[in-house]
C-alpha cells in the first residue's frame, strides 16, 4: 500500500517523477485521492464553508458561491460581487451540482471485447494499456494521420492544452478538432480575417451603455439569460433590434423585430450598408484612419437596392429604412450575434457583414459599441486559443516556422514534434472516417452521435472505426454506446482549472466535490496516458493545472491574448476574474474592451472590410418537402444534448420531456393538427415523430424544433460554411403529416 501511495503521489506531482509507467496501479487513484483541490477553501473554514467559482455551462461565465457542509458541496447561490453576473444566476447555474450526482455517472474504465460485445470494467492500468496498444496498432497499420481526436469547449483550459499537446506532440497526431467547430468557428475565422486575431472586442458592460442594441440570430433571453439581464439594466432606454425569422422570446421583448426569410441575413446586411452609405451615415473619418477595403465594399453593396433586399428577405422597404435609420442615428450602437449567424452556409461572410456595419459607422472601441460575437460553451474561448486544434497553442500558427520554433522553445521540446500543417476540421475528420483514412478516434466531453449534423450518417460513420475511445462523465451517452473504450471523467466542480468566457475573462473552477468511483479529472487522465505512451518526460513541468496555467501564460506573452501579468490562480480568485489582454498594472480594470485606440491586429493596424457574392441556400422547400425547419434553443433550463441538464429533476420541469415541433396555426388547420397531438416530420435524411405545438411565433411554411432532442439532428442537412467548416444547422426542408 505504501508503494501504491507513492505512485499516486507521483501522478499528482508531489514526488520527483519516474521515467516510465512503472507499473502504475491507477485503479487505486479514485479511491485514494482525498480532500479538495488547490486549497481555495482555507483549512480553517472546512468542513462548513463557502467558496466562489465560475459556472461550467454557457459562455457567460457567472460566478457561483458553493456552500459546503461537512466537506460536501450541498448548495449554490449567485455571487453578488462578480462583475459578470452581479448576483444573478440562471436555472442551469442554480442546478449545476445535480449532474454530478446522477446515477449513471461513469465510475470505472470500461472496455468492449469484440464487435457488439458488452462493455466490461477494467483497471486504469489495463485501460491505459489498451488505449496505447490499439492506437499504436492503428498508426502502425495506417500511418500517423490515421488517428484523430474530437475535443470540447466544456473542459478546463489547462486540460485542453494538455490534450492537444499530448495528442499532437506526444502521440504524433496531426488531426484534432473540437465541438466548438459547431458553435464558434465562424466567429473565429471572421475575426481573424477582419481584425487580424480572434479577438471579441467587448465587455458585458456594453449591454448597459448602448442606445441601440442589434441582435442577429440570437435568442439572448433563452440562450444567455444573464446577458439579457444586463440589457435590462441599461438606463438609456435603448432600441433593441432583433433579426430572426421566428418571433423568439427575445423578439417579443424587442422594440423592433425583423422576421426575415431564413438565411437571407447576408442580403439584409448588405442592403443596410447601402442605405447607410446613401443617407450619409458613414463615419468617414474612422473608416479612413482605421480600415482598408471600404471602397471595394461600397461598390459591392451598390447592387443591393431596397427593392431587391425587400424581395429576397420578405421585409418591407419601410422596415429596411427604419432599421438603417436607427443604426445611423444611434450614438452608441452595439451589434451582437450567435448561432443564428454562425451556423449557416455563408456564415463567415454574414458575421463579417455585421463587423462591416460596426466599422463603417465608427461603432468600435467605445462604451456601448462593437461587433460582438457571443460564444456558446463555457470555455469555447479557451478552446479557440489553447486546444491546439484550429491553431497552435496561444493563437500561434502551425504552418509558420517561426511560431513552431517559438512554441517548441517555450515548451522545451523538439520542434520536429510539432505538426507543420493544420488539422482537418470536424466534418473532414468524419469524412476521413467514412473514406477509411482515419481509423482511430478519441472523443472527449462531447456527444457526436447526438449532436453532429445529419445524425444518422454520423452514427453510421462512427461504426466504421477500428477503435473509438470516449472520455466522458457518463457511460450512457449515444456516443459512449458505440465506444470500444470508455474513460470515466470528473466534471465541473470535481477538479481545478480555468475557463475563459465570451468577454475574454479568465475565471477559476475549483474542486469542491469528489468524483465517483474511479473517475478522474481529464487532466489526470491525460497525464496517465502520457506516461503509458512513454512521453511523460515531455510533460514533466505539466504536473498540475496551475503549473500548466503558468506555461500558458508564457505562450500568451507578446500575443494579442497576452495574460502574462496574471501571476496565478490566487490573483484570478481575488480579482473577480481577469480579462485578456493583461500584461500588468497598465491593463488594470474589471471591465475592458478592445480597439479603443483604433489599432487592430493586422500588420498595417487596420481592420479589413470583407465581402463576397451571396450564395443561394443549399436546400430549398419543394413540393415533396414544403416546410422550412428552423432549429435553436428550447428553454433556459436545457443545454446542448441534455447530457447534464437532463439529470436535474428541477430543470426537467422547465422543458417538455418529449420533443416537439412548433407549427403555425394556419398550417396546423390545413394539416388537421392540434396542440398535443403527434406529427411525423421527415427530410431526405431521416424522420421523427414528435408532439405538435401550434403557435404564431413561426410563420406559415416554417416550423421550429429545439436542438436539445436527439430526433432533431436526424433531419438536419450536412452543409458547411466553406471558410469556417461550421455546420449549417439552422434551416433545412422537411415535410409534415399527422400520425
Amino acid at each position: 500500500m505504501i508503494r501504491k501511495r507513492r505512485l499516486l503521489d507521483r501522478v499528482r506531482g508531489k514526488l520527483p517523477p519516474v521515467r516510465s509507467w512503472d507499473g502504475l496501479l491507477t485503479g487505486e487513484l479514485a479511491q485514494e485521492r482525498g480532500g479538495f483541490g488547490l486549497g481555495r477553501v482555507p483549512e480553517r473554514l472546512r468542513p462548513d464553508a463557502t467558496t466562489a467559482m465560475v459556472c461550467g455551462y454557457c459562455s457567460t461565465g457567472c460566478s457561483l458561491n458553493v456552500h459546503l457542509r461537512e466537506g460536501e458541496a450541498v448548495n449554490l447561490s449567485a455571487d453578488g460581487g462578480y462583475p459578470v453576473n452581479l448576483g444573478m444566476a440562471c436555472p442551469k447555474g442554480w442546478e449545476a451540482l445535480a449532474p454530478l450526482r446522477a446515477p449513471d455517472r461513469a465510475r470505472a474504465p470500461m472496455v468492449r471485447y469484440g464487435r457488439g460485445g458488452d462493455l466490461r470494467e477494467v483497471s486504469w492500468e489495463e485501460a491505459a494499456g489498451i488505449f496505447c496498444e490499439r492506437m499504436r496498432g492503428v498508426q502502425a497499420r495506417h500511418g500517423k494521420e490515421s488517428v484523430a481526436f474530437l475535443s470540447t469547449g466544456q473542459i478546463c483550459t489547462e486540460e485542453m492544452a494538455y490534450l492537444g499537446a499530448f495528442a499532437k506532440f506526444g502521440m504524433g497526431m496531426v488531426h484534432g478538432d473540437g465541438n466548438t467547430r459547431q458553435c464558434m468557428a465562424t466567429s473565429v475565422r471572421a475575426y481573424k480575417e477582419s481584425f487580424g486575431f480572434d479577438a471579441p472586442p467587448y465587455t458585458y458592460g456594453d449591454f448597459e451603455e448602448s442606445d441601440v442594441i442589434v441582435l442577429v440570430g440570437s435568442n439572448l433571453c433563452i440562450a444567455h439569460p444573464i446577458m439579457w439581464q444586463r440589457v435590462l439594466r441599461n438606463g438609456h432606454d435603448p432600441e433593441i433590434i432583433v433579426v430572426d425569422p421566428r418571433k423568439t422570446e427575445t423578439a417579443m421583448e424587442a422594440t423592433q423585430h425583423y422576421a426575415l426569410a431564413p438565411k437571407s441575413d447576408l442580403v439584409l446586411l448588405y442592403g443596410l450598408a447601402r442605405l447607410l452609405i446613401e443617407e450619409g451615415w458613414v463615419d468617414e473619418g474612422y473608416v479612413a484612419r482605421h480600415t482598408e477595403g471600404y471602397e471595394g465594399f461600397a461598390s459591392h453593396v451598390a447592387e443591393f437596392t431596397r427593392e431587391r433586399v425587400a424581395a429576397e428577405t420578405g421585409l418591407a422597404v419601410g422596415e429596411l429604412e427604419r432599421f438603417a435609420r436607427t443604426i445611423g442615428e444611434g450614438e452608441r450602437v452595439s451589434f451582437w450575434w450567435t448561432m443564428g449567424v454562425n451556423q449557416g452556409h455563408e456564415a463567415v461572410r454574414t458575421a463579417q457583414a455585421i463587423i462591416n456595419l460596426a466599422l463603417m459607422t465608427g461603432n468600435m472601441g467605445r462604451p456601448g459599441t462593437g461587433a460582438n460575437s457571443i460564444t456558446g460553451q463555457c470555455n469555447a474561448m479557451g478552446s479557440r486559443l489553447f486546444s491546439n486544434t484550429t491553431n497552435l497553442l496561444g493563437g500561434h500558427d502551425f504552418e509558420d516556422a517561426e511560431d513552431r520554433e517559438k512554441v517548441a522553445g517555450l515548451l522545451g521540446i523538439d520542434v520536429d514534434c510539432i505538426p507543420d500543417q493544420n488539422s482537418l476540421a470536424y466534418d473532414q475528420i468524419m469524412d476521413g472516417i467514412e473514406g477509411g483514412t482515419i481509423k482511430g478516434l478519441w472523443v472527449i466531453a462531447t456527444n457526436t452521435a447526438h449532436s453532429w449534423i445529419n445524425q444518422g450518417r454520423a452514427r453510421r460513420v462512427l461504426e466504421k472505426l477500428d477503435f473509438l475511445v470516449v472520455q466522458d462523465l457518463y457511460g450512457t451517452t449515444e456516443t459512449a454506446a458505440q465506444a470500444d473504450l470508455v474513460l470515466p471523467a470528473a466534471g465541473w466542480g470535481e477538479k481545478d482549472g480555468t475557463l475563459i468566457n465570451s468577454e475574454r475573462r479568465i475565471g477559476l473552477v475549483k474542486k469542491v466535490s469528489r468524483a465517483p468511483g474511479e473517475a478522474l479529472a481529464d487532466f489526470s487522465i491525460f497525464r496517465l496516458l502520457a506516461e503509458a505512451w512513454g512521453c511523460g518526460e515531455m510533460f514533466r513541468e505539466w504536473d498540475s493545472p496551475e503549473a500548466v496555467f503558468g506555461i500558458l501564460r508564457r505562450l500568451s506573452e507578446g500575443q494579442p491574448c497576452d495574460f502574462s501579468g496574471v501571476d496565478g490562480y490566487e490573483m484570478i480568485d481575488e480579482s473577480g476574474g481577469v480579462q485578456w489582454p493583461y500584461r500588468g498594472e497598465e491593463d488594470e480594470g474589471k471591465e475592458r474592451r478592445l480597439f479603443g485606440d483604433g489599432v487592430y491586429h493586422r500588420e498595417n493596424g487596420r481592420a479589413l472590410f470583407c465581402y463576397e457574392a451571396v450564395r443561394e441556400m443549399p436546400e430549398l422547400v419543394s413540393e415533396a418537402f414544403p416546410f422550412m425547419l428552423l432549429t435553436g434553443r428550447g428553454t433556459s433550463g436545457q443545454w446542448h444534448t441534455q447530457t447534464r441538464t437532463g439529470k436535474s429533476a428541477v430543470l426537467a420541469k422547465t422543458a417538455p420531456r418529449e420533443n416537439y415541433v412548433e407549427v403555425n396555426p394556419e398550417d396546423g388547420e390545413r394539416l388537421g393538427l392540434a396542440t398535443g397531438g403527434r406529427v411525423r416530420v421527415w427530410s431526405e435524411r431521416g424522420e421523427a415523430v414528435v408532439r405538435v405545438f401550434l403557435t404564431a411565433t413561426v410563420r406559415p411554411g416554417q416550423v421550429f424544433m429545439p436542438m436539445h432532442y436527439a430526433e432533431t439532428n436526424r433531419l438536419t442537412r450536412g452543409e458547411f460554411d466553406p471558410y469556417s467548416r461550421q455546420p449549417s444547422y439552422k434551416a433545412c426542408a422537411v415535410a409534415l403529416k399527422k400520425t
